[in-house]
């Protein structure tokens, strides 16, 4: 591993126990990202991507996390719009097309207040659609707020095992 891909994933201790995946490309956005989710002490199991290409293998066990479990999938995906590579959009869809990681709630973090978005983004099956606030107080509460609620308050649905409906 690279000192940046060690950086990316230094606040959890293992990869394997991510609760929260922040897609990210701009470091200021992820670093108040997780300012705003420490006050909460949601930061521990945290991994950080810069971009839509990196957050597919991560959820997918391919390239650089092509040890990781693909079994041990996050909580939460906090996804930006606007990335390199392969673009928010296209990594919800990805994910929502998958049986192993549709049931993740993927929580839209961006600048953009565009309608089409908006609409593209929930027709792609997003959970919440957020726009990053401008003001720095405005955008650490409502980031520890939802953070907080999604991992700590949120019942996702449990797995039924095969056969047993």
């Amino acid at each position: 591993m690279t000192n940046e891909e060690t950086e990316t994933i230094e606040e959890t201790e293992s990869i394997d126990e991510t609760e929260i995946l922040l897609v990210e490309d701009n470091p200021t956005d992820a670093e108040l990202t997780m300012r705003a989710l420490k006050r909460k002490n949601l930061i521990n199991k945290l991994v950080w991507v810069k971009d839509g290409a990196e957050a597919l293998d991560f959820l997918f066990a391919k390239g650089e996390y092509s040890n990781r479990n693909v079994e041990d999938l996050p909580k939460l995906i906090l996804l930006d719009l606007r990335m390199p590579k392969v673009d928010g959009l296209e990594v919800l869809h990805e994910i929502k097309a998958d049986e192993r990681t549709r049931k993740i709630p993927v929580v839209i973090l961006t600048s953009s207040k565009e309608d089409r978005d908006i609409v593209e983004s929930y027709k792609l099956g997003v959970n919440s659609y957020v726009s990053k606030p401008v003001e720095f107080d405005e955008f650490i509460d409502a980031v520890s707020t939802m953070g907080f609620y999604w991992i700590l308050i949120n019942k996702p649905p449990s797995e039924v095992p095969h056969g047993t409906d």
